[in-house]
């Protein structure tokens, strides 16, 4: 293992001195003129096809290598690469970025996959689950690297390539990424074009790629938009859609650990996270107490002027009856102190996240808002608290927290939200073993049921029976 390890990072710091233009140590490929980059969706998906036949015929050894040059480029270039993104994207905060990065090496790989057997009077039946081919994928602007990189571990470790199209505000450092680990797998393997990008990419492209007949299964990270837009293809799609992770809060909550679980949820990438909390429904019992915690934690408290006037500032109406408030998207992933300085307020730079009490009419409180600006909704009791987190996470299925030591109240939140993710009395990264037990993943597919991704996510069932002849018991 350890000869591996030195291997791949020599072999890595091999190719960072070769990104000037020398080919790789298996000589010139058609890789080395762009290294999976492309202008069109045809060029990417016969070159993802290629790369997938050539796959095909590798062993798990060079599909390990491949994965493992990809977790190890994330852990050792982050900083690089966490600031690129943080240049091109111009939200959410640096040091993140990069935490993001070095966590690809916990997404599972090669190691989750299994083969069924059952052997009986009428023979032998082995299942198989075999990858689909390319892949075609839609990444987000909030996390275009690590999405990408963390879908390239779970994807090529079940044997297939992928065709990405990232958002536009994240297609440079998502280019960058792609054009790195192929230049690096070719140098160690001769495998090319495991992952393939449009440089440029269009809601025309990502269009495309839905319909292209090449790509064999879509999977799609991002907004209602985009989600709506998989969920129509004829195509079989893996769709991580939205979400408006609320908070419980209840009377027997360790009110500390709470406040501190809230505010590190929160304030994580300021907030960009899906599984962020967006809004908390505490008890009126330990409501006040919990507010002034909040602030012992790196929390900056709004009085309600202050309140109304950041949300007048955050949202603009509805342009209909019963529709959705309009963000200003120039505060989206902003840093608290950035967000205090748009109603006149002058606050330390390290301030995690802005909090205030609200009504559940605030808009904040319906909509996935992505800011470090936290809402806290008085409830009557633990009920009344659960049926709020209900009706304001809107039945997208994706996460909800509480705080509680009542076990009752636990489970009896947990039948009724039924979220992917449902997290006791930690902060919403525990979900996604990061602080808890589990493994990570950056598509957390909800309104297709896959929950969160794994390399199985990524495979279909292949049956293999031998009638009699092979049967040995």
């Amino acid at each position: 293992m350890q000869a591996t390890e030195q291997t791949i990072r020599q072999v890595v710091q091999e190719v960072l001195t070769q990104l000037t233009g020398r080919n790789g140590v298996h000589g010139t490929s058609s890789a080395t003129n762009n290294w999976g980059v492309f202008s069109t969706v045809d060029e990417a998906v016969s070159a993802a096809q290629k790369g997938f036949e050539k796959l095909s015929r590798a062993s798990l050894d060079q599909r390990r290598t491949a994965i493992d040059i990809v977790k190890k480029m994330c852990d050792e270039q982050a900083e690089e690469l966490g600031k690129l993104e943080f240049e091109e994207t111009k939200i959410g905060r640096l040091e993140h970025k990069i935490a993001k990065l070095k966590a690809i090496k916990t997404v599972p790989g090669i190691e989750f996959l299994r083969t069924d057997a059952v052997s009986g009077s009428h023979g032998l039946t082995v299942t198989e689950y075999a990858p689909f081919g390319v892949i075609g994928a839609i990444t987000p602007v909030t996390h275009s690297l690590p999405t990408l990189a963390g879908n390239f571990v779970n994807m090529v470790a079940a044997g297939n390539t992928i065709v990405c199209n990232p958002h536009p505000s994240g297609a440079k450092i998502a280019s960058e990424g792609v054009r790195r680990f192929n230049k690096a797998i070719y140098a160690a393997t001769g495998l090319e074009n495991l992952v393939t990008i449009i440089g440029t990419p269009t809601i025309e492209s990502a269009q495309q790629v839905f319909d292209h007949r090449g790509v064999k299964l879509l999977v799609v990270t991002g907004g209602p938009a985009v989600a709506r837009a998989a969920l129509k293809s004829p195509k079989r799609a893996i769709v991580a859609g939205p979400g408006n992770p609320p908070v419980v809060v209840d009377a027997t909550a360790d009110i500390d650990n709470a406040a501190k679980s809230i505010v590190a949820g929160a304030a994580f990438d300021n907030n960009l996270l899906c599984i962020g909390e967006k809004e908390v429904f505490a008890v009126k019992e330990i409501f006040d107490q919990l507010m002034n915690a909040v602030s012992n934690h790196g929390g900056y408290r709004l009085n309600a002027a202050q309140v109304a006037a950041f949300t007048a500032k955050a949202f603009a109406p509805p342009k209909e009856a019963g529709g959705h408030y309009i963000l200003n998207r120039d505060f989206i992933g902003k840093d608290a102190a950035w967000l205090a300085a748009q109603i006149g307020l002058s606050i330390p730079a390290e301030t995690q996240i802005l909090y205030g009490e609200t009504d559940e009419n605030n808009p904040f409180v319906p909509e996935e808002q992505m800011m470090p600006f936290v809402p806290f909704v008085r409830a009557n009791c633990s009920d009344h608290a659960i049926a709020l987190a209900k009706k304001f996470e809107h039945g997208f299925g994706h996460t909800a927290i509480i705080h509680s030591r009542d076990v009752h109240t636990i489970t009896k939140m947990a039948r009724v939200m039924n979220t992917t993710l449902f997290v006791k009395n930690g902060p919403c990264m525990a979900g996604l073993g990061l602080g808890g037990e589990g493994y990570l993943s950056f598509s957390i597919a909800t309104p297709t049921g896959e929950g969160v991704t794994s390399p199985m996510t990524f495979t279909r069932q292949r049956r293999c029976v031998m009638v009699e002849d092979l049967r040995i018991i």
